[in-house]
């Protein structure tokens, strides 16, 4: 029996990359899983493959920054499941790059979808958790969070207040019993990093592909001198949303292979 055997999670952006990661681990650990996403075809897919496995998965569209669709993939998810245990805020764009070239929409549509939709999730799911005596909350950060970002200042800038936001909502929630944490990956390989890499290479007049970004970051910067994984994010998601993690809140782990060391 896995970490997670009868619970249930709800994993924003669950439909492909470090979503689809985390869902895979969570459903692995024994939780059944609301896969939610912008794009229903996404989380459809990803669902059908954790029931083809023998477990469970419903998929569920979503956008996360309108307050009614999060309260409602909530209610939906606790009607379908009879209860939601974890709450997984991994939803997330990265934006246009460029101080300059950012618009005022863009600069508003990163800080929307990735940190107001924390708010807005973390609000529709605490009714019910202080109802069943607690829950956990994990939030997707981001090294970039750490430090500030020269091609993407708005999405540096969303994911420091991801991290903020989990202290704050850990100090207020704690008395409730509800661990709320954040993960902060690395370089992942997904459609994200993909963009940035052919964003830099553009900027260096390189070629997408050849010796670009990544591979020379990882070469230079990384202890352990690899990429992350989806899955290294969903295990480090599952420690906090396990019993293992029980007496651990506010806390933004760097899932990195050490680029940020603390």
């Amino acid at each position: 029996m896995g970490r997670l055997q009868g619970k249930v999670a709800l994993v924003t952006g669950g439909g492909r990359g470090i979503g689809k990661g985390i869902v895979e681990v969570l459903s692995r650990e024994g939780a059944r899983v609301a896969v939610a996403d912008l794009n229903f075809g996404n989380a459809a897919r990803t669902a059908t493959e954790i029931e083809e496995q023998g477990r469970r998965a419903i998929a569920i569209e979503l956008d996360v920054a309108n307050a009614n669709q999060g309260t409602a993939a909530v209610a939906q998810a606790i009607d379908v499941f009879g209860q939601l245990d974890i709450l997984v805020n991994n939803a997330g764009v990265l934006g246009e790059h460029g101080a300059r070239d950012i618009t005022l929409d863009d600069w508003q549509m990163v800080l929307d979808v990735n940190l107001k939709s924390i708010w807005i999730m973390s609000r529709a799911v605490i009714p019910h958790y202080r109802e069943r005596g607690g829950g956990k909350i994990v939030n997707i950060a981001s090294i970039a969070g750490r430090h500030g970002g020269q091609l993407h200042p708005h999405y540096s800038a969303s994911k420091a207040g991801v991290i903020n936001l989990t202290q704050s909502l850990a100090m207020e929630l704690g008395p409730r019993n509800i661990n709320v944490n954040a993960v902060c990956p690395g370089l992942v390989r997904t459609d994200m990093m993909t963009n940035l890499e052919g964003m830099v290479a553009a900027m260096r007049r390189q070629e997408p592909g050849g010796e670009g970004f990544v591979p020379g970051f990882i070469a230079t910067s990384c202890p352990l001198r690899r990429e992350q994984t989806p899955e290294d994010i969903g295990m480090a998601v599952a420690f906090f949303a396990s019993e293992d993690s029980r007496n651990i809140t506010g806390q933004s782990l760097n899932v990195d292979g050490g680029i940020e060391l603390n």
